[in-house]
């Protein structure tokens, strides 16, 4: 049966020109071009902010699920998410021609907006209707990739998904000018008349991009991120479709004082607790998903990672806002995205025991994206 696999042989870092070590600074460069009839790709960014707001912020080579002529604009959008529950979202498509793609960096140009950087730090500018964001990024954990950042489908290996973590972790600055009505009052960051808010906080960039829809290829991907004590997590597995056997794919970043400690996906096990049907879209949840690194020497540190949800899982459908409708749109009609709030647990394990324990606030997400009966 066709299968699915990460594409971490020597081979395929031969194939696709990439290195063994490092990252190449073309690697968050456009990786579609010229942009074919199926392919989707875009750079994105969020950043939790020092007074409890979220912005997420992501400029998009063309529409997602939805391009009957293979031809669309690219487009930029932007969320940003206050503790009061004040939302501000906005979106800015590009004219026709009125965009640039470098392949030999991160050098993305949508209208007025930009994003650009060189794999370690970054600079967004958006205009957006009646809002204006500058954002620069500075990455405190170094770039990194699951192998090549490909993963294979089928026989043939002739479809894939990429990724590139470019930023896991980062320090952000951000001033934002918010002019319409959806901003509310300022929260006191001001820095004066004419120059905006000005916020602080960290912040991830990641660049995603693919030649076929996610329906066609997976039956369900959880991916979470945390940060807690001196550690970060990205903490990841994706189920592929019943064509391509279920195959699962994990994928998995675990680093301490901005040093990379634990990456191998192979030494992954994962583990889940308390399965039911969610009770809105009737697709199989769990309540905790472990993540359980086993060093190939026993007597080296293992760790684990575990996600707790403390609430229902809230779905999102064809008619969800920002970047949760652009997942759900991937997902397609017979799909479902479910985004999850609790703990994360970050333990290192030394022979068999927790030596060290840190948690935080997390948030995780499920996507289904399509009708494919899970593993």
């Amino acid at each position: 049966m066709a299968g699915a696999r990460l594409a971490d042989r020597p081979a395929d870092y031969e194939a696709l020109g990439l290195p063994r070590r490092g990252i190449a600074l073309w690697e968050d460069g456009f990786r579609t071009a010229p942009g074919a009839p199926g392919t989707w790709e875009w750079w994105y960014f969020d950043a939790q902010l020092d007074d409890g707001s979220q912005l997420m912020i992501v400029f998009y080579a063309k529409e997602v699920g939805h391009e009957p002529s293979g031809v669309s604009r690219p487009f930029v959008t932007l969320e940003l998410d206050r503790p009061d529950g004040t939302r501000v979202e906005t979106r800015a498509v590009a004219d026709e021609g009125d965009y640039a793609f470098s392949t030999d960096r991160c050098e993305v140009r949508i209208g007025a907006s930009a994003f650009s950087g060189d794999l370690h730090d970054y600079r967004i500018h958006v205009e957006a209707e009646d809002v204006t964001a500058d954002v620069t990024l500075t990455g405190s954990t170094p770039p990194w990739r699951p192998g090549t950042g490909h993963l294979f489908f089928g026989d043939d290996e002739g479809r894939y998904i990429a990724w590139l973590p470019a930023i896991p972790h980062g320090e952000v600055e951000a001033t934002l000018r918010l002019g319409g009505p959806e901003a509310g009052p300022d929260p006191g960051g001001a820095a004066g008349p004419g120059q905006g808010e000005r916020l602080a906080g960290h912040g991830y960039h990641d660049h995603t991009w693919g030649d076929a829809s996610l329906a066609m290829l997976v039956s369900h991907w959880y991916r979470a991120r945390a940060a807690a004590g001196p550690y970060t997590v990205i903490a990841s597995h994706l189920t592929a479709g019943s064509r391509y056997g279920h195959a699962v794919v994990p994928l998995f970043l675990l680093t301490r004082g901005g040093r990379i400690i634990a990456d191998d996906g192979a030494l992954v096990y994962i583990h889940t607790a308390g399965e039911h049907d969610d009770r809105d879209t009737g697709r199989p949840i769990a309540d905790t998903v472990v993540y359980e690194y086993r060093a190939v020497d026993p007597a080296d540190d293992g760790y684990r990672v575990t996600f707790s949800q403390d609430g229902a899982a809230e779905p999102a459908s064809e008619h969800s806002r920002g970047f949760q409708h652009v997942l759900a749109r991937l997902a397609g009609l017979e799909g479902a995205y479910l985004r999850f709030s609790g703990r994360a647990k970050i333990e290192r394990l030394s022979g068999g025991q927790t030596a060290e324990e840190h948690s935080t606030h997390a948030t995780w997400e499920l996507v289904y994206p399509g009708d494919d009966d899970p593993a």
